[in-house]
């Protein structure tokens, strides 16, 4: 006799990316790859909180959500302040009654070269690469807790979360996305028993205005291309979509892990 479960294909399988009835906060939601995952989360059917310093952007995305009739909201967050993080996550939770999915995609670069890199700049890429998702991450999962339904956390990171760039000063941002690695794989170690995933997208330079210094100069945009397999930059819905699928009943049995976008270059390099 078969162990194998009798499944309802139709009813199963149709609810796969279906988040209806789910609140994501989309930290730094505003950004290129921020804002495009905050809208591939509330068309498949979330409620959506977008947050980042600038509230004025936070709020234009929410404002935009909610002309094409989803529920949205903008509030402002400091990656720089663990008690104004904390103070969001109340908010959106407040908000919508719960919260169930975070996407953290905080983040930022100040490159220096080795011989060159100052403690200021350096603790600032950590507190707001690293501090600040773990601090997202623990307000989050104290809410997901809190309702007893389980949910996902995703944190965006990079390919140099894996890899060193030869001739750029990149020892700040490698720092903290190796450690983000290492912390997610912690966090959903600890959090499984709650139901909670805890995954990460890894993407190489993706076509948005923080990658215009890499794209515009031809030295550099060839460099780039030369590397990737696929032979382009990766575009923003391409991360949205991975977004979905770790916060979606899809990857319901996916934590610890980090997806690699990338056209190739870890599978090459």
């Amino acid at each position: 006799m078969s162990i194998t479960p009798r499944i309802d294909f139709t009813s199963a399988l149709s609810g796969l990316f279906d988040l209806r009835g789910k609140t994501a906060y989309v930290p730094g939601g505003y950004g290129g790859i921020g804002e495009a995952i905050a809208w591939a989360l509330a068309l498949a059917g979330a409620r959506v909180a977008v947050s980042g310093r600038d509230e004025g952007k936070a709020q234009a995305v929410a404002a935009a959500l909610r002309a094409a009739g989803h529920d949205a909201l903008g509030l402002a967050m400091d990656a720089h302040s663990v008690p104004h993080i904390q103070e969001s996550v109340d908010a959106v939770a407040r908000h919508f009654g719960g919260l169930d999915i975070l996407v953290n995609c905080v983040g930022m670069q100040r490159e220096q070269a080795l011989l060159e890199v100052t403690e200021e700049v350096y603790d600032e890429v950590l507190q707001v690469n690293l501090k600040a998702a773990m601090f997202l991450a623990q307000a989050a999962a104290k809410k997901q807790i809190e309702g007893g339904r389980g949910g996902a956390q995703v944190h965006l990171l990079s390919v140099r979360a894996q890899l060193g760039l030869r001739g750029r000063g990149y020892s700040a941002y490698c720092s903290s996305k190796g450690g983000l690695v290492m912390m997610i794989r912690q966090h959903a170690s600890e959090l499984a028993v709650h139901g909670i995933t805890v995954n990460g997208i890894a993407p190489t330079v993706v076509q948005t205005d923080m990658a215009r210094h890499w794209l515009e100069n031809p030295d550099t945009r060839k460099q780039v291309l030369d590397r990737i397999p696929l032979g382009r930059v990766a575009d923003p819905q391409d991360v949205a979509g991975a977004a979905v699928f770790f916060a979606a009943p899809a990857a319901a049995f996916v934590t610890g892990q980090v997806l690699y976008l990338d056209g190739g270059i870890t599978a090459s390099q």
